[in-house]
């Protein structure tokens, strides 16, 4: 299963957004809760188009995170609903644009729109994707006893268990090794 490029660049945009979240963090602290992260996040994620660097804008994209973290809470048929309001919320006007180091390649929204508006429908976008590709398998929390971040599982065989972002996979397998290692007789 391989998704397009530029889908799969939102939908890990994404999946470090929603991750942001004091109930994804391991921590349980909001990890984004200034200018400087969100720029940051804009930054390497090449988000284009306006920005107002204001305390609304970032409140915005703080607001956005949790409707977009209900699509990891649904299957697939019941994101449909949520996906088209998105769009629709986002006034959602698909074209073919190329800029910067990107090909052709799918805008929804006009540059001049809010940071956040973009972000909703570019998520969105890409979860149409995931949708017709009948890949929602893939959109999935993470199985660490600690951690209810998210991912999206990008491996050949879809095998993937954990997230990326409390280093959790190897948490749990140091765990199961001393649980084994406490079951053996001295």
């Amino acid at each position: 299963m391989v998704f397009i490029r530029d889908t799969e660049l939102v939908l890990r945009a994404t999946v470090e957004l929603v991750n942001t979240l004091p109930r994804t963090e391991t921590t349980g602290s909001d990890a984004l809760v200034s200018m400087d992260q969100l720029d940051d996040f804009a930054t390497r994620h090449a988000y284009t188009g306006s920005r107002t660097r204001d305390d609304r804008e970032l409140a915005a994209v703080r607001g956005i995170r949790s409707r977009i973290y209900e699509l990891w809470t649904v299957g697939r048929d019941e994101a449909v609903p949520l996906v088209n309001a998105m769009l629709r919320d986002g006034k959602a006007l698909p074209q073919l644009v190329r800029h910067d180091d990107f090909d052709w390649h799918i805008h929804a929204s006009d540059p001049s729109d809010a940071l956040a508006q973009r972000m909703l429908v570019e998520t969105a976008m890409a979860f149409v994707d995931v949708i017709r590709a009948d890949e929602y398998a893939r959109v999935r929390v993470c199985d660490a006893d600690d951690c209810s971040g998210v991912y999206v599982d990008f491996s050949k065989n879809g095998s993937k268990r954990y997230c990326d972002a409390g280093n959790c996979g190897n948490r749990m397998n140091v765990n199961a090794y001393r649980r084994r290692k406490a079951d053996q007789p001295v």
